[in-house]
């Protein structure tokens, strides 16, 4: 019987992307990386908006439920509407945050996102910005029914989209990093929610904060970029440790 052909063992990664293939992806620049994750993220979603669906008709309860216990006739108080504004938020962006990864880990895409020849910082910031979109989309849709039932008036738009914007930014930077992290794991909903809240902490009061100031009478626009300015020291430093830690984190999954 002849021998069996005993052959070294081939990488895997040569297998997934030859290295014809990994030189011309590799050629591309880091914000091409990036936007190749983004757009893969939104064409999924796009297909089936289910988060977007499903985060907005959570966030949009949440409010009218909040409605019918705080809003009077004589109006509603500036810091209960602040508060309850990123408190629902942060609860519908953890729902949307979890299913985001949870694609990646029922298809098993991330493994090939992991053997691609796209560097980790960019695949962090491709699902970082993609879960800032849909975060957004859905803050298009909770603001303007919470500022109709609470009947709230905004001073400053511009400090107030700002604080909405950075406020994202921050809670996304570390839900994502962990989000990715728990992906395998079984108690990933639960320990989602125990890793990020007490990280963002900061982030959710300076946003509650600077909220209830652009709400007061007369309004604190002053007081609110005060605010706006600590969360987007807390978003760089986010930002920061969060790209220095992706790689080792999700290459260790």
């Amino acid at each position: 019987m002849a021998p069996l052909d005993k052959r070294l063992p081939v990488d895997a990664e040569e297998i997934v992307w030859p290295k014809s293939k990994r030189r011309e992806v590799g050629a591309l620049g880091a914000m091409a990386q990036v936007w190749q994750v983004v757009v893969k993220d939104s064409v999924v979603e796009w297909r089936s908006r289910e988060i977007v669906y499903t985060v907005g008709l959570l966030g949009v309860l949440m409010v009218v439920i909040f409605s019918f216990a705080f809003v009077q006739e004589g109006g509603t108080v500036p810091h209960v509407v602040g508060g309850l504004l990123w408190v629902v938020l942060v609860f519908s962006g953890t729902i949307g945050l979890g299913r985001v990864f949870d694609r990646e880990r029922e298809s098993n895409t991330i493994s090939a996102l992991l053997l691609a020849p796209v560097s980790r910082g960019a695949l962090y910031l491709g699902k970082l910005i993609g879960v800032m979109l849909f975060m957004m989309l859905t803050e298009a849709i909770v603001v303007p029914v919470l500022i109709l039932l609470f009947k709230v008036q905004i001073s400053d738009y511009g400090v107030f989209l700002a604080l909405l914007f950075f406020g994202t930014l921050g809670f996304a930077a570390v839900g994502s990093l962990f989000a990715a992290t728990l992906m395998r794991s079984n108690s990933r909903q639960i320990l989602l929610g125990v890793l990020t809240y007490p990280i963002i902490m900061p982030v959710v009061s300076a946003g509650a904060k600077g909220t209830t100031a652009l709400l007061m009478d007369p309004p604190l626009v002053a007081g609110a970029m005060i605010w706006l300015k600590l969360i987007i020291a807390f978003d760089l430093l986010f930002l920061i440790l969060s790209m220095w830690t992706f790689g080792p984190l999700v290459s260790s999954e």
